[in-house]
């Protein structure tokens, strides 16, 4: 069983999107090109490939959990592109000797993988020029609001003050800029950039979030999920009414080329 499962159909409902500027620097990179091959790793449920189809000719989607995967395939199903889904761990994906990629995107899933390992493997599978995107933006767990704060001190609570990182998992940090792991690879010509985005949530777009993670699935909280879900509800209600539930949210995008 995957830290994943369970997650899926929150994961697809309720993550936030790409940030459209985000979706336009990696467009750009391959703009011009006939030929532009996305290569996603960690897809979760397709949201990069949904966001980029317009922009490719062909996507290959990897990712491990196939529940992920089935969510990605109903949201890939009927673009006007080649899509090929990949049920595989990034570190173990094998495309066909002549296959490249001119784009490869890996959003929100980095610090699940062993980046080295990807990386090195990448060399092979991609174009003399192609772009390494590996993009992130925190979770409700990292914002820092009165909310945010309310609302983790809740799930310590209930889960203890160490971030879960799904059932009998404790979260690893990761302590070492995405730059600097770019870098040392073979695509160490490296740019960072930086979207600001300002989320508006609801209680019921939180709660889904909530479980759409793997610091609060609903696996975690056993048979007190129901009287989680209630105090949950009734704290997002009572910041709701004084102020709302905003979250100031920084999108980052570091981009990595063969030096």
């Amino acid at each position: 069983m995957s830290q994943f499962d369970t997650t899926a159909p929150y994961y697809a409902a309720y993550r936030p999107g790409i940030p459209t500027e985000a979706v336009e620097l990696l467009a750009r990179r391959v703009a011009g090109k006939e030929h532009r091959a996305l290569l996603d790793l960690g897809s979760g449920t397709g949201q990069v490939p949904l966001a980029l189809a317009g922009a490719m000719t062909e996507i290959d989607v990897v990712e491990q959990d196939a529940g992920m995967l089935a969510e990605a395939d109903k949201a890939l199903t009927g673009l006007p592109v080649t899509v090929r889904l990949h049920n595989a761990p990034a570190e173990a994906f094998t495309p066909p000797a002549s296959y490249r990629a001119d784009l490869v995107t890996v959003c929100r899933a980095f610090h699940w993988m062993d980046q080295n390992v990807v990386l090195s493997r990448l060399e092979d599978m991609t174009a003399p020029d192609a772009t390494v995107a590996v993009m992130g933006d925190g979770s409700l767990w990292t914002a820092r609001t009165a909310w945010t704060d309310a609302l983790r001190a809740l799930i310590q609570e209930y889960l203890g003050e160490e971030r879960r990182a799904g059932v009998g998992k404790k979260y690893a940090t990761h302590n070492r800029p995405y730059c600097d792991i770019l870098a040392e690879s073979a695509f160490s010509k490296v740019e960072e950039h930086t979207v600001t985005v300002e989320r508006e949530w609801t209680t019921e777009t939180v709660i889904g979030y909530l479980y759409s993670t793997s610091f609060a699935a609903r696996p975690l909280f056993g048979e007190r999920v129901d009287d989680f879900e209630r105090r949950a509800r009734a704290l997002l209600d009572e910041h709701t009414a004084v102020g709302g539930l905003i979250e100031p949210a920084s999108f980052q995008i570091v981009l990595g080329q063969r030096g």
